[in-house]
C-alpha cells in the first residue's frame, strides 16, 4: 500500500475533465488492431482469384475461406469481451495479439482450402480478443462528451479506412508476391501492438466478477453461427429443410440465451440494453452500414480483375479514392450533427450511399470511372452512419455497462460485414450461376464451349467467375466463348447485389429520419441513467506506471 492513500486513489479514478496528450496517445495504439482486423476482412478480396488458381478452392470453400473470418469474430466478440471483464482488458489484448501474428503466419502459407479456411476461423477467435478492449477502452479514457465523439470518430474511420485500403494494400502486396502475402500485413502491425500497448494503454476489469458462465458463451455463439449458416444457405441454393432448420435451430438457442441471462444475477449479456430504443436502433444502423459494405467490396474488387482484367495493384488503385472518402466523412460526422442533428446527417449519409449503388447497377455500361464513383458514394455515405451510431450506442449505456455496450457494438459492426459478404455474396452467386446456366441451355457460344469442352471446365465456370476464367485458359482459343457470357453473368450478380443495397439505404434513411423525429433515437445519454454503480469501474481504471502496478493490492485495481 502507498504511503499516502489518497495518492492511491487518485492514481486509480478516472481521468477527470478532459482527456490528455497520453489520452490522445493512447488513442492511436488502440486504433492498430481496429484498423487491422477491418483491413483482414477486406484485403483478401483482391486475392481470391491468385489463391483461386492456386488452391482450386470449390464456390462453398471459397465462400468460407471469404466469411469464417467475419462469423467467427462475431460469435465469440461477446465472450472475449465478458472474459475481459475478468482478466483485464489490456491483458487480453496483448494476448489476442500475440495469437493473431501466429496465426496469420499460418494463414500465409496454407497448403489447402480446409487449412486456409481453419486458419480463417482461428483468425477470427483471436481477432475477437482484440476488439471488446478498445471501444471500452476509449469510452473510460474520454470522459468529456465531445472528446469522446471525436475519440469514436477516429476509431471509426480506422475501422472504415480499413476496410477500403484493404485492396489498395493488397493490390500493392500482389502485384510483387504471391497471395499468402497479404495475411502477413498483421505481423508487424501486432509486434508494434505488443511493445507499445503496455506503456501508453490502461488496465481495466471490474473487481469481483464470478466465473465465466461457459454454458452461456457456447449458447451465444451458436446462436449466431446457426443463423448466418441457414441464411448463407437459403440465399445460396433456396429455401430447403437444412437452412431452414440451421435458422430455427439459431432462433431457438438465441431466445433460450436470453432468458438465461434475464434469470441470472450477474448476466452473461446485459440484455436489458435493448430496451433502450435509442442503443437499439443505432445497433441496427451499424449493422446495416457493415452489411452494405462487406457485399459491395466483394463484388467490386472482383469485377476489377475478373471482368474488367485490371491487375490488383490497379485494381487497388482504383478503390482508393473511397479511402480517402470514408476517412473525411468519418471525422466531419460528429461536427456536422452538432450543427444539423444526427438524424439528418445519417439520412443524408444513407441517401449518398442509395444514389452510389443505384450508379452501381449500371456497372459495364459507363465504364470503370462510373464504377469507381459509384463505390466512393457508397463508403462517403456510411461514414457518419457508422461514426454516429457507435457513438449512441456507447453514449446511450450507463457507464457501468459501456463494456457490455462496446462488445455489442462490435458484434454488429463485424456480424454486418460477414453477413453482406455471406447474403449478398450468396445473392450474386445465384444469379451468376442461374444467368450463366440460361446462357448455357439457351445455345449461346458458352453452351457450345460447355458441350465440346471436358466436363471439368464446364462445371468450374457454373461454380464462380475465377472458375471461368481458370477453364478459359485451358481452351484453344483463349476460352473468349466462356468468358464472355461468365462476365456478363457475372455483371448481373453485381447489378442484383447493387440494387438490392440500394433499396434497403433508402428504406433505413426513410426509417432513421422518423426514429429521430420521434425521440426514438437520441433521447437519452448515459448521464440520464441511473442504473449500474459507477464507482467499482470508477476504481478499476489505472492511470499510474507500471511500477504502482506492482504495488496493486490484488482487488482488481488496474495499473497503467
Amino acid at each position: 500500500m502507498p504511503a499516502d492513500p489518497d495518492a492511491h486513489a487518485h492514481a486509480h479514478a478516472v481521468p477527470a475533465g478532459r482527456a490528455g496528450r497520453r489520452e490522445w496517445t493512447g488513442l492511436a495504439v488502440l486504433a492498430l488492431p481496429t484498423l487491422l482486423l477491418s483491413l483482414d476482412l477486406s484485403v483478401l478480396y483482391l486475392a481470391l482469384p491468385g489463391l483461386t488458381e492456386d488452391l482450386r478452392p470449390s464456390a462453398t470453400q471459397l465462400l468460407w475461406i471469404t466469411d469464417s473470418y467475419g462469423f467467427l469474430i462475431a460469435g465469440f466478440l461477446v465472450t472475449m469481451g465478458t472474459l475481459g471483464d475478468r482478466v483485464g482488458r489490456r491483458r487480453l489484448l496483448l494476448a489476442g495479439a500475440v495469437a493473431f501474428a501466429l496465426t496469420s503466419v499460418l494463414a500465409a502459407w496454407a497448403t489447402s482450402p480446409t487449412m486456409l479456411i481453419a486458419a480463417r476461423a482461428l483468425l477470427g477467435i483471436a481477432g475477437a480478443t482484440l476488439m471488446p478492449s478498445t471501444l471500452a477502452l476509449i469510452s473510460n479514457m474520454f470522459t468529456d462528451e465531445r472528446q469522446r465523439s471525436t475519440a469514436v470518430a477516429v476509431w471509426m474511420s480506422c475501422f472504415l479506412a480499413g476496410m477500403a485500403a484493404g485492396p489498395v494494400l493488397g493490390g500493392l502486396l500482389l502485384e510483387y508476391f504471391w497471395w499468402g502475402s497479404v495475411f502477413l500485413l498483421g505481423v508487424p502491425v501486432m509486434a508494434l501492438l505488443v511493445v507499445t500497448a503496455p506503456v501508453l494503454l490502461p488496465e481495466y476489469r471490474h473487481p469481483g466478477e464470478g466465473r465465466l458462465d461457459l454454458v452461456s458463451a457456447t449458447m451465444s455463439l451458436l446462436a449466431v453461427l446457426a443463423v448466418v449458416n441457414g441464411l448463407k444457405e437459403t440465399a445460396a441454393g433456396g429455401p430447403s429443410p437444412g437452412a431452414g432448420g440451421s435458422v430455427a435451430v439459431g432462433l431457438l438457442v438465441g431466445w433460450l440465451f436470453i432468458r438465461r441471462q434475464r434469470g441470472r444475477a450477474d448476466p452473461f449479456v446485459d440484455v436489458g440494453l435493448f430496451a433502450n430504443r435509442s442503443f437499439t436502433a443505432a445497433l441496427g444502423l451499424i449493422l446495416f452500414g457493415a452489411f452494405v459494405m462487406g457485399g459491395i467490396n466483394l463484388f467490386v474488387t472482383q469485377y476489377l480483375q475478373l471482368v474488367a482484367g485490371l491487375t490488383p495493384l490497379r485494381a487497388g488503385l482504383w478503390l482508393a479514392p473511397a479511402t480517402l472518402a470514408v476517412i473525411g466523412t468519418s471525422l466531419a460526422a460528429p461536427v456536422a450533427a452538432r450543427w444539423i442533428g444526427a438524424g439528418r446527417v445519417v439520412a443524408a449519409g444513407l441517401g449518398v450511399s442509395a444514389v452510389g449503388l443505384a450508379i452501381l447497377t449500371r456497372a459495364g455500361d459507363g465504364g470503370l470511372i462510373l464504377l469507381g464513383f459509384g463505390f466512393v458514394l457508397v463508403f462517403l455515405g456510411v461514414g457518419p452512419l457508422g461514426v454516429l451510431g457507435t457513438d449512441l450506442v456507447v453514449g446511450s449505456a450507463p457507464p457501468a455497462r459501456a463494456g457490455s455496450a462496446a462488445s455489442l457494438s462490435e458484434t454488429g459492426s463485424e456480424l454486418g460485414v460477414a453477413l453482406g459478404v455471406a447474403l449478398l455474396g450468396s445473392l450474386g452467386t445465384a444469379v451468376y450461376r442461374h444467368r450463366l446456366a440460361a446462357a448455357i441451355d439457351s445455345g449461346s457460344p458458352a453452351g457450345g464451349a460447355g458441350r465440346s469442352a471436358p466436363a471439368g471446365p464446364a462445371d468450374a465456370d457454373r461454380e464462380s467467375l475465377a472458375g471461368a476464367v481458370r477453364a478459359a485458359r485451358s481452351l484453344a482459343d483463349g476460352g473468349t466463348a466462356v468468358l464472355e457470357p461468365a462476365r456478363d453473368a457475372f455483371t448481373a450478380g453485381l447489378h442484383t447485389v447493387a440494387a438490392v443495397g440500394c433499396a434497403l439505404a433508402v428504406l433505413f434513411a426513410v426509417l432513421s429520419v422518423l426514429l429521430f423525429r420521434s425521440g426514438a433515437v437520441g433521447g437519452m445519454t448515459a448521464s440520464d441513467s441511473t442504473t449500474g454503480d459507477v464507482t467499482a469501474a470508477e476504481q478499476t481504471i489505472g492511470m499510474n506506471s507500471d511500477e504502482e502496478d506492482g504495488a496493486a493490492d490484488g482487488r482488481g485495481d488496474a495499473a497503467f
